[in-house]
């Protein structure tokens, strides 16, 4: 991984600020430390906190990813909405809390999955309702829109929603064992 390295940006970058989520940009030369590299994207810490950059802007942490995914043609079976529903969480076990490293699934974060026919086309939504650890949390959209991202990459899938709601409230007891023991808290 590349966690704990110490880079100078090669180019300026968008990233967003951790814990407001507001947009900013780090500049061409700015050190930051890779603290945490899950899930595609990259927290870092610069002079001005944490932020969270986007896999897509890897290069400007000097790394190479492997890319955007082409579009896979899918199946009949590809519809069937248990096997996206398993696929849909197995996505969103790739996306982590900037700050935490514990995917939101086995955080507990994620409250509900379901599969809806479109109408009229073949392919359907995925509809997700998901909490935060904190209701006051600024990097929800930010959460919230790298799973909607993700879900959009399983086969067969036309529209994700991923709503945030707050009943009932998040607390530790959520966290999956799995999640417990990454923690240390077993």
């Amino acid at each position: 991984m590349h966690e704990n390295t110490e880079i100078n940006l090669t180019r300026d970058v968008e990233a967003i600020q951790i814990p407001s989520g507001q947009t900013l940009t780090l500049a061409a030369g700015t050190p930051v430390v890779i603290t945490q590299s899950l899930g595609g994207s990259y927290t870092v810490a610069s002079s001005t906190g944490l932020s969270r950059i986007q896999e897509k802007d890897a290069d400007a942490l000097g790394l190479t990813t492997s890319g955007e995914k082409a579009a896979v043609p899918f199946t009949a079976e590809d519809l069937q909405a248990d096997v996206q529903e398993k696929r849909v969480w197995d996505k969103l076990k790739t996306c982590f809390d900037p700050e935490i490293p514990v995917n939101i699934v086995d955080l507990g974060l994620v409250y509900d999955c379901r599969i809806v026919p479109l109408e009229g086309k073949e392919t359907t939504r995925a509809e997700v309702q998901m909490t935060l650890t904190a209701p006051g949390c600024g990097m929800g959209p930010s959460i919230a829109a790298d799973a909607e991202r993700k879900i959009m990459t399983v086969p067969g899938v036309g529209e994700a929603v991923v709503a945030l709601v707050w009943d009932p409230p998040w607390n530790q007891h959520m966290i999956s064992e799995a999640g417990k023991m990454k923690l240390g808290i077993i």
